[in-house]
């Protein structure tokens, strides 16, 4: 679809109307994000379920990059005179 919107005013601002079968298509219904991206303008379904404790560590563990930084961390001295004496 590249059918040209023109935004309508909301009050003191602009919106845009995002047709129904986008909608169900894309997952909208409870809500989406906007975020800005090179491109333009990323919508997004709204990810307003939280996980369980076990789901959140299991994601934490999938994601390399964090452990990366967690690494990095306790390898940069911060943690210097935190050790435990015998």
């Amino acid at each position: 679809m590249n059918a040209i919107q023109k935004p309508v005013r909301i009050g003191n601002s602009k919106g845009v109307r995002i047709p129904a079968h986008l909608v169900r298509t894309y997952h909208l219904e409870r809500g989406f994000v906007m975020r800005p991206v090179q491109e333009g303008i990323l919508i997004a379904p709204a990810n307003d379920e939280k996980l369980s404790l076990e789901e959140s560590f299991a994601a934490m563990a999938d994601d390399q990059s964090d452990m990366k930084i967690t690494r990095d961390w306790a390898e940069s001295g911060l943690s210097d005179g935190l050790e435990e004496e015998d």
